[in-house]
């Protein structure tokens, strides 16, 4: 039988334990990157939320503070009065100032931008003119909150100013209260500015209505412009929320934002990005330990499930493989199998193995036997001689012919002359049953194997056989 030559194929075993490998981890790269993506969102929620509410807090408080800032300026304008001396003026003002403690520093300025009083006490201020930026404030006459500027102490403050009127309705100068933005003061008390920053990077920052900073933890940035950055021009038009941005220095943050309405600065609160990356980091390594244990052992389980699994096949398909060698095929020994379809195919390859080899044994007796008189047939007989000879065994042949059969056939017929062939075989099977020892040659030839047998005694053998064929 010609066999087939393929290229080299994957094996069932190599093929379902690579499924079964590639599906448990694909699955546990699925739940990482769910787990990832869960968490990911989670966190960045959970952080722009707390985010929000810490700037909220803030700017809530920090309103409320101007509020009552601006209410005691507003005291403080109506209870003076320019008829007083300038000590008792200058008493008042320390009595705010130490009482309320909203402002590093108190004055009044009169109409022509004089500074009159001061509290406390800085040298080379008290009745000096004031900066281009108080002019403007005392020219404005109505409630003011400057923007940051740098005073002539060279400290960098904002001053909120109320208007300043006699008794006479007359305006006399304003009455303003300054906040140093990088001293210690009620403002900054309740901003923190010395614990802004917290173990996750989080910190928070003031801007005011230019869009420059007035709180920060690195306070030389105080007075900076941040207006390019996106969150700070949403503030500057009155919004208020949170999002994802990237800050003036192009670090990636959770941010929130929250307007102050009653000055017009705004607070932000913000978390880097490394920081919940960091987490991610850190959540997807201890997910990996826990599930690093039943992972591996569903992924031995599941091996050792796909070997057992195609072992049979691979066993049927050894069986099969035979069927291109010319050797006898040896059958499966049957055994139940727990899976119904390896069980169902290793009965039916045993059935087809049996009926293949009855098939072939009987094939084989066919092509041994002559179709005529049934007797096996010369290809027989070289198999039996063969047989004999490779065994050393003492073997005699007797060639028998049938005299003036041309004759019959020529005077008769074939047919009759076919049915003298099958008598004259009848009757010597009748003499001698001899099994594989009596071959049609050819024709009306035949021959006769005795093993164990010498000449002299197949000689006496023939002639009593030839006797007895004389009486039938």
């Amino acid at each position: 039988m010609k066999i087939i030559q393929s290229k080299q194929k994957i094996k069932l075993t190599t093929l379902l334990m690579t499924l079964i490998s590639l599906s448990v981890l694909f699955t546990t790269f699925i739940l990482l990157f769910a787990s990832y993506q869960s968490e990911k969102k989670s966190l960045s929620d959970s952080y722009l939320s707390l985010n929000f509410s810490k700037a909220e807090k803030l700017s809530s408080s920090v309103n409320s503070l101007f509020k009552l800032m601006r209410m005691s300026l507003q005291e403080t304008s109506e209870f003076l009065d320019p008829s007083m001396t300038d000590d008792e003026i200058q008493k008042n003002l320390e009595l705010v100032r130490n009482t309320s403690q909203y402002f590093n520093s108190l004055l009044w300025i009169d109409e022509t931008g004089l500074v009159r009083n001061v509290t406390p006490m800085i040298k080379g201020v008290k009745g000096d003119y004031s900066s281009e930026v108080t002019k403007d404030v005392v020219n404005a006459r109505k409630p003011m909150l400057t923007s940051p500027f740098k005073a002539p102490t060279g400290r960098m403050i904002v001053l909120m100013s109320e208007p300043f009127y006699d008794n006479e309705g007359n305006y006399r100068g304003i009455i303003g209260g300054s906040v140093y933005l990088q001293e210690q003061n009620v403002l900054n008390e309740i901003l923190g500015n010395d614990t802004i920053i917290d173990n996750s990077g989080s910190f928070y920052y003031v801007v005011g209505p230019e869009g420059k900073l007035l709180f920060h933890p690195d306070i030389k940035r105080i007075g900076e412009s941040v207006i390019e950055n996106p969150i700070i021009l949403k503030l500057l038009q009155g919004q208020s929320g949170m999002q994802f941005v990237k800050n003036s220095e192009g670090i990636p943050m959770f941010a929130a934002y929250s307007y102050i309405p009653e000055i017009d600065w705004g607070v932000i609160q913000q978390t880097p990005a490394s920081y919940v990356d960091a987490l991610l980091k850190k959540h997807i390594q201890n997910l990996l330990i826990i599930i690093l244990f039943p992972f591996s052992l569903l992924l031995i389980i599941s091996l050792g499930f796909a070997r057992k699994l195609a072992k049979p096949f691979i066993e049927l398909a050894d069986v099969v493989n035979q069927f291109g060698n010319d050797k006898q095929i040896r059958p499966p020994t049957f055994e139940s199998h727990w899976n119904r379809e390896a069980d169902l195919l290793t009965k039916s390859l045993i059935i087809a193995i049996h009926a293949v080899e009855n098939n072939n044994s009987l094939l084989l007796e066919q092509s041994m036997a002559d179709t005529l008189t049934g007797l096996p047939n010369r290809k027989k007989l070289n198999k039996v001689i063969t047989n004999l000879a490779n065994n050393g065994q003492l073997f005699s042949l007797v060639l028998i012919d049938l005299d003036h059969f041309k004759e019959i056939n020529d005077t008769y017929g074939h047919q009759l002359g076919d049915e003298v062939l099958k008598f004259f075989v009848k009757i010597i099977q009748s003499i001698y049953i001899m099994k594989d020892r009596f071959f049609r040659y050819g024709g009306e030839e035949f021959l006769l194997i005795l093993p164990d047998t010498s000449t002299s005694e197949a000689y006496y053998l023939v002639e009593e056989l030839r006797t007895k064929l004389l009486i039938q």
